[in-house]
């Protein structure tokens, strides 16, 4: 019996997991069509304001633990450290006039939409860390939460987003992984939208 159920719950989540994978290209294919006027613009912004690429590429933590390219806009000078915000005294002094702008209007989240199509990410899902946040690393391990592709937004997310402590984002990301499914995750998504307009949870 328990090995009934077990199947059954695996075939319940390789359903999901391939429907959701299915949602997740053809919104990214929509996103990028609807916002390329944004994309454009937000390029040429850039490209105005500071010396350096369009794109920001920062290797980041994906599933099971791999590191991967993600893409965000531009937001920060070239002279800046890679490291997380979290890290940094004085971040106005790096954040380009066109980042802060990006940065609370979560605009500069949008090249992931290509992370989407090449497999790295999901629409929904634990943010991705950079790699020198071992600790965090480790729990999701612990957790098993490095087991799902990292998301553009997430439970975390919509719960507290850079105002949680790690031990806090992977009880977020936890209930998650054990209560994914379609219908939690178009609420995320509609609760990320609304937290966007509303700029809550986000910091410059």
């Amino acid at each position: 019996m328990e090995n009934k159920v077990i199947v059954e719950n695996y075939n319940k989540k390789s359903g999901y997991a391939m429907m959701k994978r299915c949602i997740d290209i053809v919104m990214a294919l929509l996103g990028i069509i609807i916002l390329s006027p944004i994309f454009l613009i937000t390029a040429i912004l850039i490209k105005l304001e500071s010396k350096g690429p369009i794109i920001f590429k920062q290797l980041r933590a994906g599933k099971n633990s791999e590191p991967f390219y993600i893409y965000k806009f531009r937001s920060m000078r070239i002279n800046a450290p890679n490291v997380s915000t979290n890290e940094f005294k004085d971040a106005d002094a790096f954040i380009t006039k066109i980042g802060k702008f990006t940065r609370k209007t979560s605009i500069d989240e949008l090249p992931q939409l290509f992370n989407i199509l090449k497999g790295d990410m999901s629409i929904v899902g634990p943010r991705p860390v950079i790699l020198k946040e071992k600790g965090l690393i480790i729990l999701r391990q612990e957790y098993n939460i490095d087991s799902l592709l990292p998301g553009i937004t997430g439970w975390a997310q919509i719960n507290g987003r850079d105002n949680i402590g790690d031990e806090e984002k992977v009880k977020y990301d936890y209930e998650y992984l054990i209560r994914r499914n379609l219908r939690l995750d178009m609420y995320i998504i509609l609760m990320t939208a609304f937290k966007v307009i509303k700029r809550s949870d986000i910091k410059s």
